[in-house]
């Protein structure tokens, strides 16, 4: 019998264990007859006798999520704001609910919500782009603020390479 992580074996399993155990049979043989280890028939075993429970115990140990009760404001919030970044989803969670989330906390909760973000990058606009009058590619203009040029990784940048130029 294959044991699966977070589930108990059978009922039926157990009063197999009982009824082998009744029957006066070791230990080590009922769990080679029933393919389980010999800690699981020992501890069912004293269970019994120690209780009188026949039954699996529930499960425990699933905590449920530390937003879960504020997961309807969050996605009414999202859906009011879907601009928000996740230090403003943060803020205004500590702000109007008291309620303190790491980054990390949020993105499982945003993704739990069935919630993205998108990474919106600051893009250059068509007046931003110059065609030089002996080729036909644009290029940012020479004077002025052009993306990439403070080193910020959030923006593109473009590289013109001519034909000649690529190397393969």
């Amino acid at each position: 019998m294959l044991w699966q992580r977070g589930k108990s074996y059978s009922q039926d399993l157990r009063e197999r264990v009982f009824a082998a155990a009744d029957d006066g049979e070791p230990v080590g043989q009922i769990a080679r007859l029933l393919r389980v280890s010999v800690s699981y028939v020992s501890k069912v075993l004293s269970r019994r006798q120690r209780t009188g429970q026949t039954q699996a115990l529930p499960q425990r140990g699933h905590v449920p999520p530390k937003l879960a009760d504020l997961h309807g404001a969050i996605q009414t919030q999202v859906t009011a704001r879907p601009d928000a970044t996740i230090e403003e989803l943060r803020a205004w969670l500590s702000k109007t609910h008291q309620v303190s989330a790491s980054t990390g906390l949020m993105w499982k909760t945003l993704a739990a919500l069935d919630l993205t973000l998108k990474n919106v990058w600051p893009a250059p606009s068509a007046s931003d782009f110059v065609t030089q009058s002996d080729q036909s590619t644009p290029t940012y203009p020479v004077t002025g603020h052009s993306p990439g040029q403070d080193g910020d990784p959030h923006v593109p940048v473009l590289i013109k390479v001519s034909a000649s130029e690529r190397h393969f």
